[in-house]
């Protein structure tokens, strides 16, 4: 008997969003009332909702609908109000699944805006630098609680302006943003940027890349530590400053996310990812999976597999 054909599709890439596909008629604006920060506004369905990645951060705001949000390996719900700030090359999605049969006019408010600009101000007005560590943030993507409302009104500020006006109701939002507590990282993983001379970045930076690119091969606490030339005991302290994780859950941690990567892109067996991400048992890696992911291996693919949005609740 034939073996089933699979339903993931094999080496699925997210769509990478070129200038020139940013059409005035899907929502828009002109290029020519543009400068660093463009905002943009459509309803559902929508060629727009799709999963894609761009250059640019991405500030998004839902107005309406309720449904399952796609942010790199991350899948959660939302609702009217959930706002995530999206950084440079982090692919998404937002699948409605309470849909109206005719579909939404409005559910999506979305502000884009570039890297580079900003960093280069920031150099020259100390002010500025507030923003740094947010934009940092949001290479992970980040989910702010509370401001649904706010993020409304400041989107229409900064839409209904141009020039300088514009700008000064971007970051009037901008430092809402930043003073915002109540907000969650969408990645397990994360440099916290607590270790501040360029000496320590790179020793840290250095072991994290020997995880990264070697996933498959142990590297003990004590193998990185003799790599750092430290003790121990002094590493261990070092490396949880450094990162906000302890050794071995930041270790496990790189090795689910690179797992997420390859059951969205990929048809591998979930046994095969298991060893090859590192896990020496598939029933090790099926906790640790449950435990960062809240779902199993095998319902994280079909659930990943609705990030196209060729699934519908309707």
């Amino acid at each position: 008997m034939p073996n089933k054909q699979r339903t993931v599709p094999r080496q699925v890439k997210p769509e990478l969003e070129h200038m020139f596909s940013r059409s005035p008629k899907l929502g828009y604006e002109a290029p020519e009332d543009t400068g660093m920060v463009r905002c943009l506004a459509h309803g559902f369905p929508t060629p727009l909702a799709r999963w894609h990645f761009h250059d640019e951060y991405e500030l998004h705001l839902i107005s309406a609908t309720s449904g399952k949000a796609f942010i790199g390996d991350w899948i959660g719900p939302f609702q009217p109000g959930h706002l995530v700030l999206c950084g440079p090359r982090l692919p998404h999605n937002w699948i409605s699944l309470d849909l109206p049969q005719d579909g939404v006019a409005s559910r999506d408010y979305v502000i884009q805006f570039e890297h580079d600009p900003i960093v280069a101000a920031a150099a020259q007005l100390p002010e500025l630098a507030e923003v740094l560590p947010l934009l940092e943030r949001a290479k992970h993507g980040i989910e702010f609680f509370g401001m649904g409302d706010t993020a409304i009104e400041h989107w229409r500020r900064v839409k209904a302006s141009k020039g300088l006006a514009r700008m000064a109701a971007f970051f009037e939002f901008m430092s809402d943003l930043v003073a915002c507590s109540d907000y969650r990282l969408l990645s397990n993983v994360q440099l916290q940027g607590a270790v501040h001379d360029e000496v320590n970045i790179d020793l840290i930076n250095k072991v994290v890349n020997r995880i990264t690119d070697n996933l498959a091969e142990p590297l003990s606490m004590s193998d990185a530590a003799e790599q750092m030339g430290m003790a121990e005991s002094r590493f261990s302290r070092f490396f949880r400053k450094a990162t906000g994780n302890n050794y071995t859950d930041f270790v496990n941690r790189i090795r689910i996310n690179r797992a997420c990567q390859l059951l969205m892109e990929s048809d591998k067996l979930v046994t095969d990812i298991c060893y090859e991400v590192g896990f020496n048992n598939v029933a090790n890696f099926n906790r640790r999976f449950l435990d960062a992911k809240g779902t199993t291996p095998s319902d994280f693919r079909r659930q990943s597999a609705s990030r196209f949005g060729v699934l519908s609740a309707h």
